[in-house]
């Protein structure tokens, strides 16, 4: 019994350092208090991977009880860009979405769209090549309430240059457009970035954002 205690203590004790390990870039927008997001879109430019290592830059979703993240990452653990949608990671039987290959410097599209029975839709696109993927999500009883533009780096430094979204638009239900124009948080002030072009419009019950340029820049 103890030398299973010992082992199990030493497994949680490696996650956490594991965690600890990560380093975190990320901007962060929330609706207003009992509004949550309904679609994410926009443009992303891959930057030049300098080699093969756990770089994860993606565009999510967060819902309110923070039980996992629905993303679309750009995946640099091969030595080529790989991008991909999915839920991480607390549900092992919802499975990851197809995806593919990204050279340096092209730019991507993401469309993630909360269909009515509560499941979520992810597009993801390559104009240049062609490819695609289409993928379902058995998301529903999620309020996702955190839209972020992350860094995710686990061993390498920033050494990319530039992360640069364009074209984005995110939709919340709701009448209060305040989160859309408000500055987003910058976790741990950790990150140089600028922003520009940003408006909205009300609709039926709906806020529709629009940010022309939203560009993570370098670590502050």
């Amino acid at each position: 019994m103890k030398n299973l205690e010992v082992i199990a203590i030493t497994f949680i004790g490696q996650i956490l350092q594991q965690a600890l390990a990560t380093d975190w870039y990320f901007l962060e927008y929330n609706p207003a208090s009992g509004e949550n997001f309904t679609s994410f879109s926009g443009d992303m430019a891959a930057p030049t991977l300098p080699s093969a290592a756990t770089y994860y830059l993606w565009p999510g979703l967060q819902p309110t009880d923070n039980s996992g993240v629905y993303q679309n990452v750009l995946d640099g653990r091969s030595g080529t860009w790989w991008f991909g949608s999915g839920w991480c990671c607390s549900d092992p039987t919802l499975a990851w979405g197809g995806g593919f290959n990204v050279a340096d410097g092209a730019t991507v599209t993401f469309s993630n769209v909360q269909q009515s029975n509560g499941s979520w839709t992810s597009t993801i696109t390559d104009p240049t090549t062609g490819d695609s993927a289409t993928n379902n999500f058995a998301l529903e009883g999620k309020d996702f309430n955190q839209a972020i533009f992350a860094i995710e780096l686990d061993g390498p430094s920033w050494d990319f240059g530039t992360l640069a979204y364009s074209n984005v638009v995110i939709t919340s239900s709701g009448t209060d457009s305040s989160w859309c124009t408000d500055t987003p948080t910058n976790y741990d002030d950790a990150t140089v970035y600028s922003i520009s072009g940003v408006s909205s419009t009300v609709g039926s019950d709906e806020v529709t954002c629009t940010i022309e340029s939203l560009v993570l820049e370098s670590p502050a």
